[in-house]
């Protein structure tokens, strides 16, 4: 089955930049990260994405709550349509969206990321930005709200892609796209973006320091850095190697301390390097719903200790680390 989703306008856009041989290259890479014998699920995706109603939105508020479209724009055998298509991608974990009045409310109240970090980076305005691991996308339209000029997000998991997508369905002309890649699969020495994020990322990553290297290789010299990632109380040195899993993922490798992390970014060439928050997750930002219906954080914390996960380590403890290219 063929993908549904059009990356040309992307790939026009970036045949006119530095990174023309990366775009002639690119197809291959999307088709390998789309591929549906690597994928059994995509069809029934595609089939999802190809569904929606061909309409385009009346309206649109890329705020905390993305909002597209209204209500009484589509007849009610189009809502339902809608409404069965976004279901077909159940878990939906970033968020939240409302499509046509349909309201997405997600695992993660992920604007409240953003509302503690959009007054302390360097304006998006004219910028181009890229967004490591960015699953379906939400905060790669908080960036394009904040002015940014071309916004790339990226992300291995092909149900993030569709997924994000679902919601360009009805902003096809938003300078806005999300790829099937790791960031491995980045032009070594890319120095092309002015802001990269990197939000929740670091910590499944089995050599943290090659991984700010590969950031710090994203951008224009003096670009930004926008650093997420868990983190622990502790002074410069300390770091956490869960034994076995934390708060039940068995993909998290690293937790620093603060000062140990500002001391591994400078290490890496990053200059200007500051942390502008430090907050603990709480259940209300990370939470079941009904469009994520499988176990969230209350189920992965000490039910007698929130403070500790299950497995008697620190609870998540997320920071914000801003530094800049030298």
């Amino acid at each position: 089955m063929n993908s549904p989703i059009n990356y040309s306008p992307l790939l026009t856009y970036l045949a006119n930049t530095p990174l023309e041989n990366w775009a002639m290259r690119l197809p291959e890479h999307i088709a390998h990260g789309l591929s549906t014998k690597r994928f059994g699920d995509l069809p029934g995706w595609y089939r999802a994405l190809e569904a929606l109603p061909q309409v385009s939105a009346n309206t649109q508020e890329l705020g905390a709550t993305v909002k597209v479209g209204e209500r009484e724009a589509l007849t009610e055998d189009q809502w339902l349509t809608l409404e069965q298509s976004f279901k077909a991608l159940i878990p939906w974990r970033k968020g939240p969206y409302e499509l046509f009045g349909l309201s997405i409310n997600t695992e993660w109240r992920s604007d409240w990321k953003w509302e503690r970090l959009e007054h302390h980076i360097t304006p998006l305005a004219q910028r181009k930005v890229l967004d490591v691991g960015c699953g379906n996308g939400y905060h790669c339209w908080r960036m394009l709200e904040a002015g940014a000029e071309r916004v790339i997000g990226i992300d291995p998991s092909p149900r993030f892609i569709v997924q994000f997508y679902m919601i360009k369905h009805f902003l096809a002309k938003a300078p806005v796209d999300v790829l099937p890649l790791g960031i491995e699969a980045l032009p070594a020495k890319m120095e092309f973006f002015d802001t990269t994020f990197s939000m929740g990322v670091l910590y499944h990553r089995r050599s943290p320091m090659d991984h700010l290297l590969e950031l710090r290789d994203t951008l224009v010299s003096g670009g930004e850095l926008v650093l997420e990632t868990l983190v622990i109380d502790g002074n410069l040195g300390e770091t956490l190697v869960p034994a076995g899993r934390y708060a039940q993922m068995n993909n998290v490798w690293f937790l620093p301390s603060v000062p140990t992390l500002l001391c591994w970014l400078e290490k890496c060439g990053f200059t200007n390097v500051r942390c502008v928050d430090v907050t603990p997750t709480s259940s209300e930002e990370q939470r079941s719903t009904e469009w994520m219906k499988f176990h969230s954080l209350p189920e992965f914390l000490d039910p007698d200790d929130s403070s500790k996960t299950l497995e008697g380590h620190p609870a998540p403890l997320r920071a914000i680390i801003l530094a800049n290219k030298g």
